[in-house]
């Protein structure tokens, strides 16, 4: 009778642990969201900065708006960082928020993909 009662209260134990361990598991976010504004100011602008993010460690979507200059990226954060996702976003020669484009990227963007470029 007391082995009985001894097994019931681990495995209640057991069930309590993996409860609460798996709710304590679903609070860590492991996607989220961020939105960058970019100096993008065309269709060529759109096609580079989400075909270089794209293949990214942990992109797992990006989209741009053009005429709001914002990238939306969602992405897992155990394999990149928002520093990091503005920094790819700088080497592909566009400004991303507050980190500048990378001077020698942003001198291969075609003429229409420049900061001061008229818009069309």
């Amino acid at each position: 009778m007391k082995r009985e009662i001894r097994v019931f209260g681990i495995v209640w134990l057991v069930l309590f642990l993996l409860v609460f361990t798996s709710t304590g598991m679903a609070q860590n976010k492991k996607n989220d969201t961020i939105k960058i504004k970019t100096s993008a100011v065309c269709n060529q602008c759109k096609d580079r900065i989400e075909t270089g993010l794209a293949y990214e460690k942990g992109v797992k979507d990006v989209s741009l708006d053009v005429e709001t200059k914002i990238v939306t990226i969602k992405y897992n954060t155990k394999a990149t960082t928002p520093e990091e996702l503005r920094k790819k976003i700088s080497n592909l020669g566009y400004d991303a928020d507050d980190v500048p484009a990378v001077k020698a990227a942003y001198d291969k963007l075609p003429a229409c993909c420049k900061k001061d470029a008229k818009k069309h």
